[in-house]
């Protein structure tokens, strides 16, 4: 008797066990994972002590490449005929190492993905700003916020950005006239993709990452010509 009790109750243990394996098996995987992708750098050497650089991209423009770490390089296209000012800033930023070391810290998924404040949280910046170049503020800017258009990020002032840019990620053309977008994605958006597909938002409501993505290194390129200085505004 003893012995079926016990052969019963192994039998009940492994039907337990096979169930539990079975609930998780089905339950939905909410974490997102990065094995299958691999690093794609495009073929740029980001191995240099300097922040210039030959880029080899087909344009009279400036063009800055950024290797974000686990996934690889995106280019990016400066319009200095669009928003002068605010080009002049980037390119200051690239070249000082600004970017370096730096982080992407917010996501929306179908709108922005969101980088460059040293502090990692969405409050930091330069210190210093610029002169928002954008319609509503009294500048002429006529590049439309569609997939790809670099932008800068600001808060309610309009001469409030500083080092914070964004990529959009689908048409957004209700930013525009309120937001300098300045250039735009000309290489590497399968890496960008492959941020939105893999990261995790930390909350929804802001876009906040659950883990900020390193900028390992910034180039740029500025095509054997010559930009002015920033015209900072002092905080």
């Amino acid at each position: 008797m003893k012995q079926k009790k016990d052969i019963l109750f192994i039998v009940i243990a492994i039907i337990i066990i096979i169930i539990c394996i079975l609930a998780v098996s089905i339950l939905p995987n909410k974490t997102k994972e990065n094995k299958n992708h691999k690093e794609d750098l495009l073929g740029i050497n980001y191995k240099t002590d300097s922040n210039e650089t030959k880029l080899d991209y087909d344009t009279n423009n400036p063009v800055v490449a950024m290797y974000i770490e686990e996934y690889g390089s995106i280019v990016m296209e400066l319009f200095p005929d669009v928003a002068p000012n605010t080009v002049n800033n980037f390119i200051s930023l690239v070249k000082t190492g600004f970017y370096d070391n730096n982080t992407f810290h917010r996501l929306m998924p179908g709108f922005v993905l969101q980088g460059g404040d040293p502090t990692g949280t969405g409050s930091g910046g330069p210190e210093y700003t610029i002169k928002g170049e954008f319609s509503s503020n009294g500048f002429q800017n006529k590049l439309s916020h569609t997939k790809g258009v670099i932008s800068m990020a600001r808060s309610t002032d309009k001469d409030s950005a500083g080092s914070q840019f964004f990529i959009v990620l689908e048409d957004s053309t209700d930013l525009d006239e309120q937001y300098a977008t300045f250039g735009r994605v000309i290489d590497g958006w399968d890496n960008i993709e492959a941020i939105v597909k893999n990261e995790n938002i930390k909350d929804t409501q802001t876009g906040k990452l659950a883990r900020n993505l390193v900028i390992k290194k910034s180039l740029i390129d500025l095509k054997e010509k010559e930009y002015k200085e920033v015209e900072k505004i002092s905080k």
